[in-house]
């Protein structure tokens, strides 16, 4: 399944049964009675890279390393064990490519540990880097004899690559103009930053240049930007007081810089020209940083039972595959809606019996004080399954009823959805009131047959009706009666629940857009108060519409008609009745509904190349997974292990220490590309 540690510092440690069960699956060495793990055990089996049979054995052996502080040659359960605790670690990074490097095992880096791995990496046989120049001397001594701990290793590794960059740049200007050409610059940036460039970022290199020669102070503010574009995201949620989706200008963007970072002015001039180069200029959002920032994150997102991917892309989208769509939210929303009616339908009934209480009840009616007196009679006169009278016709017609609303709301949003998942406010709410439209060819003959289940059990001793004799009764067009006002109230409601859903969902997500199972119930439910209690007046008169009237008991000829009789004999306040009834079953209701909805959309995720509810992931900058983004964990991955891999490919997406994966024959690649060819090297 897919990764969801959200850090390594939250990932749980493993049981040391359950972790001994797992080494000795894959330990194929029994020495002194004890059993080990070969490089190729722990590497190729265990963690499921370098498959294929032209692997590099060198590459393998530097990875298994890691693991193998006794520095033998082999692993045995009690290192197995250190480096999953390890992992679990919140600088497990850094301390990984420490152990990397630390070739002894004695909790230090040599001059020669070091040069060691670094003449391995594709970086060096590419862009060699002096390894007897003063930045080598500066950290290991003049003589190279000066051994290195953790902490100092971690900024040496990270000066290391900006120094590599600069050696680069040397190279290219031999003569010390300060001054290299725009090829150079895409050369040395492609060689020496791939693992910070999107393929936008890529493809623009020499664009942004405008032709021009690229001085020595523009090529430090530019890899300073692609160095600090997490910080860059920051400074623009600052600017925007937390919106993601709210454009800023430069001299915004600049002024919220100096104020929370070192930014510089060079460094946004640059941002602007890369945003304009791949989208348009003037003006940025946060979908044209992610555009042109590596997504170095582990994806939060909660755990599927099934994934299938329908397109390659987004352009391989025809017209059968937006069938497919709407077909599978159509489905996964008449669960939703099923669901969410199961659970609020006594509080429904409640409701619907407080909105058909007249002024002067009948003799025998039973005459209800508020709605938890209702509540306590029907279960007195009718029991628990009372409260559950009329349900089964509501579940017939729930499903379709909800799945229409939702899966229209989901297209029209679709439609007004600009390339940055943007979409304006009058647009959201023109999706929602198309949703309530569309569901009211389902909801108007539901609600009345419904309304009038619900209702038959108030006279004492009055006969019982069935489903299909309130059908017989009424007829085809005599379903739709109150239409007019069930219209009224649906589309309404849509268009106040949607947009409120959508913004109340996006401030309740945590910092990196994720929203939490929890959360998305509470956006439901909050949501559905304004939506539900706004629209009361036009449920009560499509109730009074749709109820059969009993003798003595006012007529009502149409919604109109409904309106000056009820405000005539009862007041204004008679078009608010049960409007606590109605907050406290439509809330919860559509909270239930709008949570089963997203929750069933991640744990069956289908992508059809179209859009994905906002906050069903999110990305959280703690661990590179620039290679391993589609990495499948293996069940055997368990405690540390579960970020084993994305942390392998955090050192080469981070540190740009790309390990050659194939043997000299065959072609590099990332050396942490899961098996299969899930790497994305370029």
């Amino acid at each position: 399944m897919p990764i969801t540690a959200t850090s390594p510092s939250l990932l749980k440690r493993a049981g040391t049964d359950k972790l001994r069960e797992v080494f000795q699956k894959y330990a194929s060495l029994q020495k002194d009675g004890e059993h080990y793990m070969t490089s190729e055990d722990f590497v190729r089996k265990f963690l499921g890279l370098f498959t294929e049979a032209a692997f590099n054995d060198e590459s393998v052996r530097l990875l298994a390393g890691i693991a193998d502080t006794s520095k033998d040659g082999l692993i045995s359960f009690s290192e197995f064990q250190a480096f999953e605790g390890l992992l679990c670690a919140p600088d497990a990074l850094y301390r990984t490519a420490f152990q990397l490097f630390d070739r002894q095992g004695n909790g230090n880096v040599s001059y020669a540990d070091f040069a060691d791995v670094v003449q391995k990496t594709e970086l060096h046989s590419k862009v060699p880097f002096s390894l007897d120049g003063t930045f080598i001397k500066r950290y290991f001594g003049e003589k190279k004899q000066r051994l290195i701990n953790y902490a100092e290793f971690t900024q040496l590794l990270h000066d290391f690559h900006e120094e590599h960059a600069m050696e680069a740049f040397r190279s290219k200007d031999p003569a010390g103009t300060g001054y290299i050409s725009p090829l150079d610059f895409q050369d040395i940036i492609v060689k020496v930053k791939r693992h910070l460039l999107t393929p936008d970022v890529k493809d623009n290199l020499v664009a942004v240049t405008e032709g021009h020669r690229v001085s020595f102070p523009y090529f430090i503010a530019f890899t300073s930007l692609l160095n600090n574009m997490e910080l860059i995201k920051q400074v623009y949620l600052h600017a925007t007081k937390g919106s993601r989706t709210e454009t800023v200008t430069k001299n915004e963007l600049l002024y919220a810089a100096q104020t929370m970072s070192q930014i510089t002015p060079l460094e946004i001039d640059i941002l602007f020209q890369l945003t304009g180069a791949v989208n348009q200029p003037g003006r940025i959002d946060y979908s044209d940083l992610s555009n042109i920032a590596p997504e170095h994150y582990t994806k939060h997102i909660t755990h599927r039972l099934a994934e299938i991917k329908a397109v390659d892309s987004p352009n391989d989208r025809s017209a059968l595959t937006q069938v497919l769509e709407a077909t599978y939210r159509f489905t996964l929303a008449s669960f939703a809606g099923a669901t969410g009616a199961t659970v609020v339908y006594p509080i429904d009934l409640v409701k619907t019996r407080m909105q058909n209480q007249r002024t002067g009840s009948m003799i025998g009616e039973v005459a209800y004080r508020n709605s938890w007196d209702c509540f306590k009679k029907v279960i007195r006169h009718e029991g628990i399954l009372g409260l559950y009278r009329g349900l089964l016709p509501q579940l017939m017609g729930v499903a379709p009823e909800k799945a229409i609303k939702l899966t229209v709301n989901d297209f029209v949003r679709d439609q007004f959805t600009d390339k940055r998942s943007n979409i304006p406010v009058w647009g959201e709410v023109l999706a929602g009131g198309c949703g309530g439209a569309a569901q009211v060819i389902f909801t108007n003959p539901l609600e009345i047959v419904k309304i009038r289940l619900q209702v038959a059990g108030e006279i004492a001793g009055g006969s019982k009706i069935s489903a299909l004799s309130v059908v017989r009764e009424l007829g085809f067009f005599g379903l739709y009666k109150g239409a007019k006002a069930c219209l009224l109230r649906d589309v309404n409601f849509s268009a106040i629940y949607f947009p409120t859903y959508a913004h109340v969902k996006a401030s309740l997500a945590d910092k990196d857009g994720y929203n939490s199972p929890v959360s998305l119930l509470a956006a439901g439910a909050i949501a559905g108060i304004p939506a539900a209690s706004l629209v009361t007046p036009a449920d009560v008169i499509k109730t009074r519409l749709q109820v059969a009237a009993r003798k003595g008991q006012t007529t009502y000829t149409g919604l109109w008609d409904a309106t000056k009789k009820i405000m005539a004999e009862e007041g204004p306040r008679a078009f608010w009745k049960g409007t606590a009834a109605r907050v406290c079953r439509s809330s919860p209701q559509f909270g239930v509904t709008l949570f089963t909805y997203e929750l069933l959309q991640r744990l069956f995720y289908v992508d059809f190349g179209g859009n994905q509810p906002k906050g069903s992931q999110g990305n959280k900058s703690a661990i590179a997974l620039d290679s391993t983004l589609t990495q499948q964990v293996r069940p055997d991955h368990i405690g540390g292990y579960n970020a084993a891999v994305p942390l392998l490919a955090g050192i080469e997406s981070k540190f740009g220490l790309y390990l050659p994966r194939y043997g000299r024959e065959g072609a590099a690649v990332p050396a942490a590309a899961a098996a299969g060819g899930s790497g994305t090297s370029s």
